[in-house]
């Protein structure tokens, strides 16, 4: 039997028209998001006793802001772009970047929405606050009088959770699902090197991560819930769209194996509408037909 491709020339328009409404919703999200970033925080008390934990200096980001969409997103898509070269199979390509954006996009909303509603100071807020080192409190109530840069001073607010880690657990974590799906790594044949692969992009979300608390930017609390957000909403979105990794067919999305059961369905009543009465080779020859698209579905070389 022929091997069958689905590649974005033969089956990419029509699949792509059948999630419109899940692109639609992906872009109204990425706007949400937008809007969320720019919001202004709850504007928490703070106080000269609690300027005492947040006085660390000012550092520049190891991990700049516009590189956490890099990290998050165009990583894993570059690698699922590089399975698509290898095994021509657009259901794969189209359902793993539609999940790892969303799980990406619906983490961003969520962390920016808890930033703004807990508004807690960063850990260099006090320079931010102050930054010629003149300190400024409220005579009644001891609260913060900042006279820092208004955008800068608004950013300071916005500590927890880290924002960066969400993203890179988000898209990582996403990835490493992935990855762990494709190369079988759970199929109890206890090869050590698949869960080095696996284990990999949760190491670099880590790394960013670690990043935020040596750079000032986060308290460790915000970067691990920053962190178990990003992975749980990963998890989410991954299952959505591919059976888990420990499955025997863990190594592609559901959309594809339905698509096969369509097509083997589909052939099967044309072969029975298709038999002369009496006669039975051809009912053997379309055994032997569904029984190979059985093992290429199996072997995932369809």
């Amino acid at each position: 039997m022929q091997q069958v491709q689905h590649t974005v020339q033969t089956h990419g328009y029509g699949l792509a028209r059948k999630h419109t409404y899940d692109w639609v919703v992906l872009i109204l999200l990425a706007a949400v998001v937008v809007v969320l970033h720019y919001a202004p925080p709850f504007n928490r008390f703070v106080g000269k006793d609690i300027m005492t934990d947040i006085r660390y200096p000012v550092k520049q980001s190891t991990v700049p802001a516009w590189a956490v969409p890099v990290i998050s997103m165009l990583c894993p898509v570059l690698v699922f772009i590089a399975l698509y070269v290898a095994r021509r199979d657009v259901y794969d390509l189209h359902h793993a970047t539609l999940g790892v954006i969303f799980a990406v996009m619906i983490t961003a909303a969520f962390t920016d929405v808890i930033k703004n509603a807990v508004g807690r100071p960063r850990p260099d807020f006090f320079w931010r606050c102050f930054p010629d080192g003149r300190q400024v409190y409220d005579q009644v109530t001891g609260g913060v009088i900042c006279h820092g840069k208004k955008g800068f001073l608004t950013d300071g607010r916005k500590s927890f959770p880290s924002g960066h880690t969400s993203w890179s657990f988000a898209g990582f974590g996403f990835l490493s699902l992935y990855l762990s799906g494709k190369i079988q790594a759970f199929d109890r044949k206890g090869h050590v090197a698949k869960l080095c692969i696996v284990i990999l992009p949760l190491l670099l979300a880590s790394l960013v991560g670690i990043s935020r608390i040596d750079n000032y930017r986060h308290h460790w609390e915000d970067v691990f819930v920053g962190g178990l957000i990003g992975y749980i909403v990963a998890v989410l979105c991954y299952l959505h769209f591919f059976p888990p990794p420990y499955h025997h067919q863990g190594w592609g999305p559901y959309a594809y194996f339905h698509m096969l059961e369509e097509l083997e369905a589909a052939n099967s009543n044309n072969a029975q509408n298709q038999q002369p009465a009496g006669e039975h080779h051809i009912g053997l020859t379309g055994q032997h037909h569904n029984g190979r698209s059985r093992n290429d579905l199996e072997s995932g070389t369809v």
